[in-house]
């Protein structure tokens, strides 16, 4: 039997014609008529998404609940965090809040405080060194 290899494989652009034993000529076309079937029933009942599709999809529906301690640890996590953010200067406070919370540039940020970018990227530093001693303490 012979079949065209460009039938069976995406990944060829031309024609390539192959000779096959019959066993294996009958195994690739029934593969082809059953994922032409999948295809058909797909449309059929209108079920175009995927799990792999990358939209989150498959991790909403494998997300377990999250346990009671988990939920008391995160509470616990938060506020830690809002007690150490609250003993932060404003500024830097604000410049923390505006990148990592709002999702501002720190260009946006120097532009919206009419400073420099360097002075934006320091005060993000300094505060971030500031968070971090103040977690600890808590």
């Amino acid at each position: 039997m012979t079949i065209n290899l460009r039938d069976f494989y995406p990944f060829y652009h031309c024609d390539t014609i192959i000779e096959v034993s019959d066993e294996i000529g009958a195994v690739l076309l029934e593969s082809k008529r059953e994922e032409k079937n999948y295809i058909d029933r797909l449309s059929y009942h209108k079920a175009y998404y995927s799990l792999d599709r990358g939209d989150g999809i498959e991790n909403e529906t494998m997300k377990q609940p999250p346990t009671p301690e988990e939920i008391v640890f995160d509470k616990w996590d938060k506020a830690q965090l809002y007690a150490a953010f609250a003993q932060l200067p404003d500024k830097q406070a604000k410049r923390l809040y505006a990148f990592f919370f709002l999702g501002m540039s720190k260009t946006e940020i120097a532009r919206a405080e009419k400073i420099s970018v360097k002075a934006v990227c320091n005060a993000i530093v300094r505060g971030l060194e500031t968070l971090k001693k103040n977690i600890e303490k808590v």
